[in-house]
């Protein structure tokens, strides 16, 4: 054909086909991402704030497969067909030239306006471009040609990617993903940084167990349940208690909780010479190895403050009371009459003092040290762990480079640990300084004949 060739009617139909397929390629390219790149959450909360076009995109997230095909494939369709038009009018009007110009053309156009800019613009605004794309992609796919193909095209999809799909579906979103969503949000000023710190704790709260926060036996202030109520009361006032477990023979035996109001009463009415035992109420048992979150559901429902913590072996494993729980939700809760020790102290340096009491992975958390973690809840029970006995004072254990000195050992219990924090040094080889290769530091391994040093 020469470049003479005229312009006619049918060649602006042909054009005017050309900008309709661009126009329904470029809305569709935008639906796709603006589609998928909406969860289920993000359109459930559109549906709250009572978004126009949410109820449709909720219907559309939850099964994407029905959407998904049949929006790819209208975009191939009028992507292909507009490149084909464009290439037959180009060849008929221009010849050779005209197929070369055309195919340039159509690849520019083509991905830019039916693909960068639409897809883009869905990326930088997705809320407005899954809402603005869900009523129309639901109108096409109510039409009976697409519903039909997109039918057949699903079924070839899933012949072709074979696997039975489960009844029970992966979570959306896994927990680090809901933490890391906290952190841009605390970055972008959406929520503070302590809301940040107790959606963590939440987590960590549903995973907690009840002997990581009770108060362990030896630390549990009880009564023998022939002692006077007067005198009980005066345990249980010096102690700062307002309930007190009563045992018979031994701590393993609890009877019940005295509370201290009904000691009170009975001092009132006379009987103060009655033994504690005749005024205990009943005890609520639980095992160590029970999560708190179920156990603080259990203590609102059924209106008790304390509970007694039993081992495997029935025996009495501490206490646990309803500030034991919501301390490990919210942080440390103290009145103006407690006195507690810093759990953590700085000597200067790398020293720490570290109570023995202090859970492993709270002290790696604060100082950002790796010490293992076992069958052990707390500093104290690592270095006894790790030196296989109870140590005297001044004694010392190693574990990854860090030394843990007993700095208070009372009767069978560590009450304090200086730990000396040792960064890990390499050397030109990439092995710890003052090692040779394929030599093992003192202590590592968790071997009970970790390194001790006794003092002179």
């Amino acid at each position: 054909m020469s470049l003479g060739t005229t312009f006619g009617a049918s060649d602006a139909g042909i054009v005017v086909a050309v900008l309709a397929l661009l126009a329904l390629s470029t809305v569709l390219a935008l639906a796709e991402t603006g589609l998928v790149r909406t969860s289920k959450a993000r359109a459930r909360a559109l549906v709250d704030a009572h978004r126009h076009g949410a109820r449709s995109l909720v219907r559309l997230v939850e099964d994407p497969e029905r959407f998904l095909a049949p929006v790819l494939l209208l975009v191939l369709v009028c992507q292909l067909v507009a490149a084909t038009l464009v290439g037959v009018e180009a060849a008929r009007l221009f010849g050779a030239l005209g197929v070369a110009v055309a195919t340039v053309f159509e690849v520019v156009v083509i991905f830019v306006v039916g693909e960068a800019v639409p897809k883009q613009w869905a990326v930088r605004h997705p809320d407005r471009a899954a809402l603005f794309a869900a009523p129309l992609v639901t109108a096409l796919l109510r039409f009976p040609p697409v519903r039909a193909v997109s039918g057949m095209l699903i079924g070839l999809a899933r012949v072709l990617t074979p696997g039975r799909r489960s009844a029970v579906s992966e979570p959306e979103v896994t927990e680090s993903e809901l933490l890391a969503l906290a952190d841009v949000a605390v970055d972008e000023a959406v929520i503070e940084t302590e809301e940040r710190r107790l959606i963590s704790q939440i987590f960590e709260f549903g995973d907690a167990i009840v002997r990581t926060v009770m108060r362990p036996r030896p630390d549990v202030v009880a009564v023998e349940s022939s002692l006077p109520a007067g005198a009980a009361l005066e345990r249980a006032m010096a102690a700062g208690l307002s309930r007190l477990p009563v045992f018979a023979g031994n701590v393993d035996n609890i009877l019940g909780i005295a509370y201290t109001r009904d000691l009170m009463r009975a001092i009132r009415d006379g009987d103060e010479q009655r033994s504690v035992g005749e005024l205990v109420r009943a005890a609520h048992y639980v095992p160590e190895t029970k999560r708190i979150a179920p156990l603080l559901r259990e203590m609102q429902q059924e209106h008790f403050h304390l509970a007694v913590v039993v081992d495997e072996y029935g025996g009495t494993a501490g206490l646990v009371t309803l500030e034991d729980l919501i301390e490990e939700l919210v942080g440390e809760i103290a009145d103006e009459f407690d006195v507690e020790e810093p759990l953590i102290e700085s000597l200067g340096g790398d020293d720490y003092r570290v109570s023995g009491k202090m859970p492993v992975d709270e002290v790696n958390d604060l100082l950002g040290t790796e010490l293992p973690v076992g069958d052990w809840d707390t500093i104290g029970g690592l270095v006894l762990h790790l030196l296989g006995r109870v140590p005297i004072e001044g004694e010392a254990a190693h574990v990854g480079g860090h030394e843990l000195v007993a700095e208070r050992v009372q009767r069978r219990r560590i009450g304090a640990v200086r730990l000396t924090v040792r960064p890990l040094v390499s050397g030109p080889s990439g092995e710890r300084a003052g090692e040779e290769a394929g030599e093992e530091e003192p202590g590592e391994g968790l071997s009970p004949a970790a390194s001790r040093e006794r003092p002179e």
